[in-house]
């Protein structure tokens, strides 16, 4: 589900309860060798205690005019619809697929071929890269995209044809991908209460990093 605090969609996250060391010693574990976490008893909320808490996690955050990769699931004479990340879809639509690429019919399904070089093709199986038009959050990020830009299209003609997108893969040094952004870390105070182990968590405050690719 999309997080408009954290302008994405969760993917993965870990939890680390930080809790306090006053005596700037190692942390002490129990008999099954999980660490003692010391907690503050909260003012005026007994018997509420509050542990510090960092999480982090990795996020989906697509972009208008970043570059994404997904798999062709299902097309038409008037759009492409793929899959990215096997989750979320993507749809290219009839004005932002090149007039160069003409749509030929076969049996039950069909394939989008170049005219300029009829080995580029996009068919059903086929991973593209695309640019992000837009991204419909009140969907679960579904995702509106592009083939007009450069360096779009059916991956394997791509890795061919296109000398940018060669020489990343031939040089081992592709840049992260647009869509993910790198682990961020985010504290805040859980309070629980002792007697039935209820938790409630206060708005975390965030800290941004961003994975910056291409």
């Amino acid at each position: 589900r999309y997080e408009d605090r954290f302008d994405g969609v969760l993917l993965s996250h870990e939890v680390e309860f930080e809790g306090d060391n006053e005596d700037g010693q190692d942390r002490k574990v129990d008999g099954d060798g999980k660490r003692v976490i010391k907690a503050k008893i909260l003012d005026g909320l007994v018997p509420y205690f509050g542990v510090p808490v960092t999480a982090n996690m990795l996020l989906f955050s697509p972009q208008p005019e970043m570059i994404l990769e997904g798999k062709v699931e299902m097309l038409g004479k008037e759009s492409i619809h793929a899959i990215v990340l096997g989750v979320f879809s993507a749809a290219i639509m009839a004005d932002d697929i090149p007039e160069m690429f003409k749509f030929k019919r076969r049996g039950h399904g069909g394939k989008f071929i170049s005219q300029s070089d009829k080995r580029h093709v996009i068919k059903k199986g086929s991973m593209i890269r695309f640019s992000v038009k837009r991204v419909d959050t009140e969907m679960n990020c579904h995702i509106t995209g592009s083939l007009m830009p450069p360096h779009t299209g059916c991956m394997r003609w791509l890795s061919v044809h296109d000398a940018e997108y060669a020489s990343e893969i031939s040089s081992g040094k592709r840049k992260p991908r647009d869509h993910t952004k790198s682990e961020q870390k985010v504290q805040g105070r859980t309070t629980a209460n002792r007697e039935d182990s209820m938790v409630n968590s206060e708005r975390p405050r965030k800290s941004r990093k961003r994975a910056v690719g291409e």
